[in-house]
C-alpha cells in the first residue's frame, strides 16, 4: 500500500512539471512571436498606439481658408488629438477619417470643422 501511493505521488508529481514545463514553452515561443509583430505586442499589453501626426499642421492646413481660424484651429486640434487623423483640404472629406467626422458637440452638432 506505502509503495502504490509513493508510485501515485510520484506520477502527479512529474505530470505537474510537465504541465508547468510545457506552459513555460509555450509563453517562451508566444514572447518571441510577439517581438517581430508591433501590432500584435500592442494588443498583448492593452495599449493601442496610433501614429502620431502634427496636429498643429494639419489643423493649420485645414483651417487656412476660414474667416474664424483661432476657433477652427481650437476644435480641430482637439478633434485631430483623440483621432490621430485630419482629413484633407479645407473643407468637407470627413470619410477619408471616420473618427473625426463622428465627433459631436454638446447639440449633436459636427464638432470638428
Amino acid at each position: 500500500m506505502k509503495l502504490f501511493s509513493i508510485f501515485l505521488i510520484t506520477i502527479l508529481l512529474l505530470q505537474a512539471f510537465a504541465e508547468v514545463s510545457s506552459f513555460s514553452d509555450a509563453a517562451n515561443s508566444t514572447t518571441n512571436m510577439l517581438e517581430g509583430n508591433y501590432a500584435v505586442v500592442a494588443l498583448s499589453k492593452k495599449a493601442h498606439h496610433l501614429p502620431k501626426i502634427n496636429c498643429n499642421y494639419a489643423c493649420s492646413r485645414r483651417c487656412r481658408k476660414t474667416s474664424r481660424k483661432k476657433i477652427c484651429k481650437r476644435a480641430c486640434k482637439s478633434c485631430c488629438e483623440r483621432c490621430h487623423c485630419v482629413p484633407p483640404g479645407t473643407y468637407g472629406n470627413k470619410k477619408a477619417c471616420p473618427c473625426y467626422a463622428k465627433l459631436k458637440t454638446h447639440g449633436n452638432k459636427p464638432k470638428c470643422p
